[in-house]
């Protein structure tokens, strides 16, 4: 005879007898840990890194139109004020799964306004993307200006004094 011994059927499932010990699985969560929770990305987030997707492409002068760039120099300038907006000429829409930018951007004179479009979209795709997990479903691209090799820059001005 073996040393078994038979679950005493008067007992319920979580008693145990003298010298027996049942244990039960410890389950903690279920399923994948990145199913846990939300994850949730602000509109400002994804404009941040499309502002900046935007500005290192060839050809691309600044971004937003005449007067948000006037009004942002204008702030850049004010001490104490904010500085440089990353997110100008920037508008996005995120939702739980996909986002859709709008931007505004200067192009510099003789470039393929075309070309420098494409190279933006495919690089604030790319960089939004990677970096949200989110898809891109549009980035609409309006020209608003063009930098001409003879304007002045707006960055520094003079100053009146020496």
């Amino acid at each position: 005879m073996s040393d078994m011994r038979e679950p005493n059927p008067t007992t319920s499932p979580d008693e145990t007898e003298p010298g027996l010990q049942t244990r039960k699985p410890t389950r903690r969560g279920g399923g994948d840990p990145a199913s846990r929770g939300r994850t949730t990305i602000a509109d400002g987030v994804v404009e941040k890194i499309a502002g900046l997707a935007a500005r290192d492409v060839m050809g691309v002068h600044a971004m937003g139109g005449g007067l948000s760039r006037t009004l942002g120099a204008v702030r850049d300038r004010v001490p104490g004020g904010s500085t440089k907006s990353v997110t100008r000429g920037v508008k996005a829409e995120v939702g739980e799964k996909q986002t859709a930018l709008d931007l505004e951007i200067v192009v510099v004179y003789g470039v393929a306004i075309s070309d420098v479009a494409r190279a933006v979209r495919e690089n604030v795709i790319a960089a939004v993307e990677r970096m949200t997990g989110l898809e891109v479903v549009e980035v609409n691209i309006a020209v608003s200006d063009v930098k001409l090799p003879e304007e002045e820059e707006d960055e520094e001005p003079e100053p009146r004094i020496q």
